[in-house]
């Protein structure tokens, strides 16, 4: 178990570099250790299975993500990440009507989901598209979350990693958040969002830190990452994009950022693959067309 723990630790700093097939290997490893261990290690290959599958999504690697997040969802029913990374790959796949079950289940267990919340109006928007207002009809069951789950999944843990780990089936490590903690963190993002305006990255950098203490806000990683971007501190705007890419794993915003990152740290390679996703996303965006022509002749 300890050799294992050793290899996912290992894995979860290669997943915070962007490095996504370093990290994939070291948990395939992690798991080939804890290939016997049986039942005592169940939740523990649950985080793992979920952690490579976040690298799988971010490769595009749908399919092999989906068969991860269900081997994960099948030793810890109803875990919050592989749910949603599911759902994000049966999207990118464009099986809507399975991505909106997923997210579905994913508010029954934590209804302050944002993710989820803007995953069931997209997939609500393209099922309606394709099928006609009788687009309920075509959808599999969506399962009923126990309340043993929901507990435990909202429940936050003394051992549950803050904002800046990487992905796994872990309950929310935030205290329970209060309308007046998250309208304080949108203060704060605003006061940010000003600094920058004036071209005062470094005092920007701090509201948002604060922001991000009160409430993870995909926009506010981004917006966080811009500055870092401007300051040279490439590693860091590659940790938050990857950040708000966990939160929201279509945002434009932090593909976009994160590979001018990897550019100027010269990760060519996962810099050209943050601009293929986002291509996927948006295929015409002018912006990542020439940065592609920039790193294609790097």
């Amino acid at each position: 178990m300890e050799a294992a723990a050793e290899l996912r630790s290992a894995g979860n700093d290669e997943f915070r570099r962007g490095q996504y097939g370093a990290a994939k290997e070291l948990y395939s490893r992690a798991l080939a250790v804890l290939e016997d261990a049986g039942e005592a290690a169940a939740e523990e290959r649950s985080v793992l299975l979920a952690n490579r599958a976040a690298c799988e999504l971010r490769d595009g690697a749908c399919r092999d993500c989906i068969a991860d997040c269900c081997g994960a969802l099948s030793l810890t029913p109803f875990a919050i990440k592989p749910l949603l990374r599911r759902a994000a790959a049966y999207e990118a796949l464009e099986s809507f009507a399975l991505a909106y079950v997923d997210y579905k289940t994913a508010l029954q267990v934590d209804c302050s989901i944002q993710a989820a919340h803007d995953g069931v109006n997209r997939m609500t928007k393209a099922l309606l598209e394709k099928h006609g207002t009788n687009w309920r009809e075509k959808l599999p069951p969506i399962p009923t979350v126990p309340i043993d789950a929901q507990r435990r999944w909202n429940v936050p843990s003394a051992g549950a990693p803050t904002g800046a780990a990487p992905p796994g089936n872990t309950p929310r490590g935030d205290p329970a958040q209060t309308a007046a903690g998250i309208e304080r963190a949108r203060t704060l993002k605003e006061e940010g969002n000003e600094l920058v305006k004036k071209g005062n990255h470094k005092k920007a950098i701090e509201k948002y830190s604060e922001s991000l203490k009160l409430n993870q806000e995909c926009a506010t990683y981004t917006n966080r990452a811009l500055c870092y971007l401007t300051l040279k501190q490439h590693k860091e705007a590659v940790q938050d994009c990857t950040e708000a890419l966990r939160l929201d794993p279509k945002n434009v915003k932090a593909f976009y950022r994160r590979a001018q990152a990897l550019k100027e740290l010269k990760d060519y390679k996962s810099s050209i693959a943050d601009i293929n996703s986002l291509l996927k996303i948006e295929p015409k965006n002018t912006a990542a067309l020439r940065l592609l022509q920039e790193l294609n002749r790097a």
